[in-house]
């Protein structure tokens, strides 16, 4: 395995992602990290909807055909769409797991658990691709020698590379979407999850967030948003009235205005005032009581303070220190009811080391009565919040069999403070918030 040679193998990426349509770019890109790397094949594997797998999309083996591998017939856990390859890697806790939540390169030794029968010579390296703590999936790499520390090093640079070509051709196609769906979506599902910040997590300087859907079978109107400007942080989440595609398309208006209103420059009051009378126009267009609960915020990055809006909405959990507790918030009507609704605004000034934790009524569902939110939320404190968020949300869903009968979303904010500083990150996350592997 010869180096990669630095700022050449990057022109080398660069050129073959502009160079290749917004389809093949993965795979062209990577065909270059395996051939600079003297790899015997190499695969990008996307993080799956759900959270709980990977999905081998692009798979390259090097040789003399130099091409993606098609193998016929269809393996275990592969669909295929046309050309389209795609094979579904539950989590198992094993190395690519394991690289996944501890955001660590991986070397796996030739002969352990998870390699493939023709791979039992070879060594794997496991590459998180990540970008901003949002984890978009795995670099996966098969070498005929032990690779060094410089190379390991090497490719977890080259991961990160990827993520950013992942980001900018997947606006252009529905391949990505399509190899991370594992599970078809309803019509209501599809603008539901359209309505949902294109990356779920974001890490920063003074804050790490991190939101998760999960939802139910009849989709019941859950939706979070979060957007940074220079000095503040705007967040969400909100659970419009009903289910099915009336539900999502009073969501859908709901995000709509706040973001307009946001986009405006309006203060936090007005842009909740603005989205109330746009619903409560709408209701009376249509002749149906429509209407959302919701948690509507903006952090002072400066000084951490944090504005709250509580529309008729379950309260929000803030964890300081070994204590978890509801925050006492005035609690306004929903966002549709009334146009002359006046909402109040919440102060809270936020503390290094705080987590504030929003919730939908989909969490405290009376199916999951034996889950100790509070509880759950102290033992999850040590995961990052990408972790945090799918683990609360899988509790409940252990609780309810599987089986919601309303969304389950969940926001975590954590509080680190020091607006400013620079972000302690390698290659696309924070190694000292990570979870453990």
């Amino acid at each position: 395995m010869g180096p990669t040679g630095g700022l050449g193998i990057v022109a080398g990426v660069l050129d073959a992602a502009e160079a290749a349509s917004p389809v093949e770019a993965v795979e062209a890109v990577t065909r270059e990290f395996g051939k600079a790397l003297g790899a015997a094949r190499i695969s990008f594997l996307i993080a799956d909807l759900s959270g709980r797998a990977l999905v081998r999309l692009a798979h390259i083996r090097l040789g003399a055909d130099d091409g993606a591998e098609t193998p016929d017939p269809l393996g275990r856990n592969e669909r295929r769409s046309l050309e389209e390859s795609a094979t579904v890697l539950p989590f198992d806790g094993g190395p690519a797991e394991q690289a996944v939540r501890s955001q660590q390169v991986r070397v796996v030794a030739p002969g352990q658990p998870g390699a493939e029968a023709e791979d039992l010579s070879l060594w794997r390296v496991l590459a998180p691709v990540t970008e901003r703590g949002e984890v978009i999936g795995l670099l996966e790499i098969v070498l005929p020698a032990e690779p060094s520390q410089e190379h390991v090093g090497e490719i977890s640079r080259l991961a990160h590379l990827l993520a950013f070509v992942v980001i900018a051709n997947r606006r252009h196609t529905d391949l990505y979407e399509w190899g991370q769906r594992t599970r078809p979506l309803s019509l209501s599902a599809e603008i539901q999850h359209r309505l949902l910040p294109g990356p779920q997590t974001c890490e920063a300087g003074s804050f790490t967030l991190a939101g998760w859907l999960e939802p139910a079978a009849g989709i019941a109107g859950d939706t979070f948003d979060f957007s940074l400007a220079r000095d503040q942080l705007h967040l969400s989440l909100t659970d419009a009235m009903g289910h099915g595609v009336g539900a999502a398309l009073t969501a859908t208006l709901c995000v709509g205005s706040l973001r307009n209103a946001r986009n405006e420059g309006a203060s936090l009051l007005e842009q909740v005032t603005t989205t109330n009378a746009a619903l409560t126009e709408h209701a009376e267009q249509i002749g149906l009581e429509d209407f959302v609960t919701g948690l509507i915020g903006r952090v002072d990055l400066r000084t951490g303070s944090m504005e709250l809006v509580n529309a008729a909405h379950v309260a929000p959990y803030l964890a300081r220190g070994p204590h978890v507790r509801t925050l006492d918030l005035t609690v306004d009507l929903p966002l549709g009811l009334f146009p002359g609704t006046t909402y109040t605004g919440n102060q809270l000034t936020l503390l290094p080391g705080d987590r504030i934790v929003f919730v939908t009524d989909g969490m405290l569902e009376r199916n999951a009565v034996d889950v100790d939110l509070p509880r759950e939320i102290a033992q999850t404190r040590g995961l990052h919040p990408r972790e945090a968020v799918r683990a609360l949300a899988d509790r409940v869903l252990e609780a309810t069999g599987q089986a919601l009968s309303d969304d389950a979303t969940v926001l975590c904010l954590d509080w680190h403070g020091h607006h400013g500083r620079d972000r302690d990150s390698l290659h696309g996350a924070d190694r000292v918030r990570a979870s453990g592997g």
